[in-house]
């Protein structure tokens, strides 16, 4: 498996099986990262961590404050997909770190970013549906 990256009518393909998404909420500046799997049947959400807290980003039950994170582990089902915003207008955008490099995606006004599951190479030349 690996991770297949679509913007516009670019895709590319990321050797990686896993991946951290991070971004600084756009209001409250606060940091959030979240630990993602690929996995036949999509993308799974492993751990969340926020930085703090704000109006509508309580952290949820059960979460752990650890090194000035709040911890936890969302209980969602595999996704398809994610969809990633790219306004602009936020505080650099979102970044990628998979296979042992990082990359900043939505720092500029543009198409939204999708990120899902390559099933095979041709997969990652097939726009986003």
């Amino acid at each position: 498996m690996s991770l297949c990256l679509i913007a516009g009518a670019k895709a590319t393909a990321i050797a990686a099986t896993a991946f951290t998404l991070s971004w600084t909420h756009s209001v409250e500046r606060t940091s959030w990262r979240e630990d993602w799997r690929v996995t036949p049947q999509g993308l799974v959400l492993e751990e969340a961590r926020v930085q703090g807290s704000g109006a509508g980003m309580e952290p949820p039950e059960g979460a752990v404050l650890a090194d000035g994170w709040w911890v936890y582990r969302p209980a969602l089902p595999p996704l398809p997909a994610l969809v990633l915003a790219a306004s602009g207008a936020t505080a650099g955008g979102w970044r990628l770190c998979a296979g042992g490099e990082c990359r900043t995606l939505g720092s500029a006004s543009g198409a939204p970013i999708t990120l899902r599951p390559c099933v095979d190479e041709q997969s990652a030349n097939m726009p986003a549906n």
